[in-house]
């Protein structure tokens, strides 16, 4: 039988943490350890003993997991996808189970806005024809957000986040979430999927991960789009299925895509037909895409650890 050697309750953290949120651990009586999963002695010590952990994407917190963690009182989610947490399982075990979605959602919603101004007035497409050595001014014209219609998907902490950053410009934003009702000001219009689709100029995502919402946007979603519009994705890339999107460049179906996070993040483990829709998308200089970077400010890393400490009351 292996005998804990912490006197101290243990907070294991596996994921970067700000500093905030470990000294706090600290003051609140924690021993702190760090592991990774990959460190697979360690790990299974570490779990074993913990009263907490802190963790970002990547790990897989199950039942398998919770049963060989006897201790465990609190998981900690930096960010906000909780869908590799079994939360009902940590729930019948009384575990609690926090996330931080108000740590980076200004910086998502930040993000959301510069891919779309850089799509619109064509910055990142003509900076490369310039880099290239040409310079072309006809062929760049830009298209102005100022006037036009922005639909939201999801108007949770990042969806209210990219309405809060679009204030200074003169758009239309309609709203759409399936669970949330009552949010409609003089500003922001509820309005149904099929609105946002058929009105909207831009469309942005701000969905989690569910088993409803994989693969929300897919064929039939891009057909209803009318104005052909830009569409943005800062959310999960499996909400949106990339061979429908694909398929909307080449029917014509969208102007643009934003996307900061993709399908499938591990590019080294891309079959043939992975890498020819991302090659396909990246020829295109109306296509954007980031390395899932917008909620990972230095503001945000700060803010999330600083939520985690407060909900978890250190």
């Amino acid at each position: 039988m292996h005998i804990s050697s912490h006197t101290k309750p243990l907070a294991l953290i596996a994921a970067k943490a700000h500093e905030v949120l470990i000294s706090r651990l600290q003051s609140a009586g924690y021993d702190i350890q760090y592991a990774l999963p990959s460190d697979e002695t360690k790990w299974k010590q570490s779990v074993s003993e913990a009263t907490g952990i802190v963790i970002a994407s990547g790990i897989r917190i199950d039942e398998d997991f919770l049963s060989s963690a006897p201790a465990l009182r609190w998981i900690a989610r930096l960010g906000s996808g909780m869908e590799l947490i079994d939360t009902a399982a940590a729930e019948k075990r009384n575990i609690k189970v926090v996330s931080s979605p108000e740590g980076n959602a200004n910086a998502v919603g930040e993000q959301a806005l510069g891919m779309l101004l850089s799509l619109m007035h064509k910055i990142n497409s003509s900076c490369q024809e310039v880099i290239a050595g040409k310079w072309i001014r006809e062929a760049n014209r830009g298209i102005e957000l100022s006037g036009k219609t922005v639909g939201i998907i999801g108007f949770g902490h990042t969806g209210q986040a990219f309405a809060g950053v679009l204030k200074g410009f003169d758009v239309t934003i309609l709203a759409h979430d399936k669970y949330v009702f009552g949010f409609g000001n003089k500003r922001i219009r509820e309005a149904s999927l099929e609105q946002v689709l058929r009105y909207s100029d831009v469309v942005s995502v701000h969905l989690p991960l569910t088993s409803e919402t994989r693969h929300y946007a897919d064929d039939t979603f891009f057909e209803q789009m009318v104005q052909k519009p830009y569409f943005i994705n800062t959310s999960r890339g499996e909400v949106v299925d990339t061979e429908s999107l694909v398929r909307a460049f080449e029917k014509g179906w969208i102007k643009g895509a934003a996307l900061d996070v993709l399908e499938n993040e591990q590019l080294d483990s891309y079959s043939v037909e992975e890498n020819n829709r991302l090659d396909y998308l990246l020829s295109l200089p109306e296509v954007l895409i980031t390395p899932h970077i917008a909620g990972y400010t230095h503001e945000a890393f700060y803010k999330m650890s600083l939520t985690i400490a407060q909900k978890l009351e250190l």
